[in-house]
């Protein structure tokens, strides 16, 4: 369920960021930002379906996912193929989230 939760969540937040993006950045229609707010909502309660303890930490695990799915969305939904440091950093950031979401804690 985490890693449905945490997918989900990265498209939604995405989804609904690039709606803004486009009101201000491309000058398309203020009621783009509509559906880009319901994004956003759908988000939030994502979020609150991963299983864990403490909510900051869940926040801060999906900071690796949010930038795997903005990688993706730069290769295709932008057609900008990542390269090697876009991929390298990746890496980095999801092993980063790894060991905040599943490492062993006491008490």
């Amino acid at each position: 369920m985490t890693a449905f939760a945490y997918l989900g969540a990265a498209i939604a937040e995405i989804a609904g960021c690039f709606g803004f993006w486009a009101w201000l950045r491309l000058g398309k229609s203020v009621f783009w930002l509509v559906p880009s707010i319901a994004s956003l909502c759908l988000f939030a309660v994502l979020l609150t379906y991963v299983e864990a303890e403490r909510a900051g930490r869940v926040y801060a695990a999906y900071g690796g996912v949010y930038i795997l799915a903005s990688i993706g969305w730069l290769w295709l939904v932008e057609g900008t193929r990542p390269d090697r440091w876009d991929l390298a950093g990746t890496a980095i950031c999801l092993t980063g989230a790894a060991v905040i979401l599943f490492a062993p804690r006491t008490g």
